[in-house]
């Protein structure tokens, strides 16, 4: 097994228990999660805005196909907006239904961050382990949502620990399915892209939101600038 191999299965280890970390909190603590959630907002609107884009710029220039990135990561944006839509009108009418498929949805999504880790470090070292720190940051938020999802639709906390299971082993499984596929340059700049993309949508459209939602005070404003200048940081520092 190679180096970067067992890179891989701690890191993807690492996001399972930062999951299992944030829905432990989250059945226990909520009167401070909201400095966690702007801390992790900002952390992934940085990830995207100043690793992945200018990466897949890059890679896309070099293969001729830089003027496909914008478009690759708004159609990341758009899937994933309306996919998250499109269950929640599914789920309007039936609360269980939506405590399951909002908590399978986070799963899902867990399942594609490990893989976004995979791919970022056929890139480079650099981009897979700032994309590894976004997935961490995040993945507490995910675990603290998934133990919410399912309470709020009228699961019972023994299948809340369930699905929080299943949200921690995912990333894990993605990193797995990263190692089957080696696309081109070219493939890889867009793929990049997308998962920018997500990160867009995940950071300003679900973690900023929640933090706010939680505790609008001007400290939760605080952490997403502390989250976004440390994410700037780190990537100034990559090699």
């Amino acid at each position: 097994m190679h180096a970067t191999d067992i890179l891989l299965i701690v890191l993807g280890l690492a996001a399972g228990a930062a999951t299992l970390v944030g829905g432990a909190l989250a059945l226990r603590f909520a009167s401070k999660i909201h400095l966690i959630l702007g801390l992790s907002a900002g952390a992934v609107l940085g990830v995207a805005f100043f690793d992945l884009l200018p990466e897949a710029l890059s890679l896309a220039g070099r293969a001729g196909a830089a003027a496909t990135i914008p478009a690759a990561a708004a159609a990341g944006f758009i899937f994933y907006l309306v996919l998250d839509r499109a269950l929640l009108i599914a789920s309007s009418h039936e609360a269980g239904h939506r405590g399951h498929l909002g908590a399978g949805t986070l799963t899902v999504h867990s399942f594609i961050d490990g893989l976004g880790i995979g791919l970022g470090f056929q890139v480079s070292a650099s981009v897979g382990a700032v994309m590894a720190i976004a997935v961490l940051a995040h993945d507490f938020a995910d675990g603290v949502n998934t133990v919410n999802l399912s309470l709020a639709g009228e699961n019972r906390p023994r299948t809340a620990r369930l699905w929080l299971a299943a949200d921690a082993i995912a990333p894990l499984a993605g990193i797995g399915a990263s190692r089957l596929v080696s696309p081109a340059p070219g493939v890889l700049a867009i793929l990049i892209a997308v998962f920018a993309g997500l990160f867009l949508y995940v950071g300003a459209s679900e973690l900023l939101p929640e933090s706010h939602h939680r505790h609008p005070r001007a400290w939760t404003t605080v952490a997403t600038l502390i989250g976004l200048g440390l994410l700037w940081l780190v990537v100034r520092l990559a090699p």
